[in-house]
């Protein structure tokens, strides 16, 4: 498995480097979005379409890069993506679900952004956290760092929804769902609490999108605001296929530096 996913994964310093401006103010949005959600039996399949297009759910710029790729099954062990394949608009994977409850797929990369001078001369340095500041040079100075973090992710469940893979990771932006994510259905409310680097994510805007805009000329889009707890309500006006983002942008602050992390999550609304 380790082979396939070395061969889809773009390299990684190029998607650092992407991470260092907001998701929503890139020309081109991140997504993952599996065929089902909601499946029934003892056993089922999904496949999943991964890609950055302009508009949400259309293949038409650049596959992902999968390198993060991490499946985590109801009873919290991690399952291996089967059928691999990076196309050139989009990459694409199986998942065989063969426990009853909610899966969590999630595309997670991290690392550190750096500029320095040595000897006069303006330099970058990318690279993962653990190896920062260690692996500058000794006469850097000027130095300016940015700590990156992307997360994207799309829930499916096999039989009754399960809670067990929602966590709160101490590191980046996450979405705990207070209303799970593969109960949603048109004209009712949901609520989801954002989360960044374990804290409740306050007056954190989301940009919330509808699939399908190749055949409607409204890009029914809309923006939330979290509130001190980091929850956000929405109400789906239509059934479909949806793309939530949102991104925070913490200063350095003492000895900590700078960071920015995103996230983006795919649920499906049903009528």
């Amino acid at each position: 498995m380790k082979k396939p996913l070395a061969l889809l994964a773009a390299p990684i310093l190029g998607v650092l480097a992407a991470l260092a401006a907001p998701m929503s103010a890139q020309a081109h949005r991140a997504w993952l979005a599996p065929t089902s959600t909601v499946l029934s039996g003892d056993s089922a399949w999904v496949g999943f379409d991964a890609g950055m297009s302009n508009g949400v759910f259309i293949p038409d710029h650049a596959p992902m890069n999968l390198a993060g790729l991490t499946i985590t099954a109801p009873d919290g062990s991690t399952v291996q993506p089967e059928n691999l394949h990076r196309a050139r608009y989009r990459s694409t994977f199986d998942l065989h679900l063969t426990q009853p409850g909610t899966y969590k797929v999630a595309n997670v990369m991290s690392g550190v952004m750096a500029t320095y001078t040595e000897n006069g001369e303006q330099k970058r340095w990318r690279g993962q956290a653990a190896e920062f500041p260690g692996a500058l040079p000794a006469g850097a100075t000027d130095v300016v760092a940015t700590r990156t973090s992307s997360r994207i992710e799309t829930f499916v469940t096999l039989g009754a929804p399960t809670d067990t893979v929602f966590t709160n990771p101490a590191d980046g932006l996450v979405m705990i769902p207070v209303t799970h994510p593969n109960d949603l259905v048109a004209g009712e409310p949901a609520t989801f609490r954002l989360s960044s680097d374990g804290v409740a994510a306050a007056g954190v805007e989301v940009t919330i999108a509808r699939g399908g805009t190749r055949y409607r000329d409204n890009p029914e889009e809309m923006t939330v605001a979290t509130g001190p707890d980091g929850a956000f309500t929405v109400t789906w006006p239509e059934p479909g296929m949806y793309w939530l983002n949102a991104s925070v942008r913490t200063p350095a602050q003492g000895d900590a530096i700078a960071a920015n992390a995103q996230y983006v999550a795919v649920v499906e609304v049903l009528p």
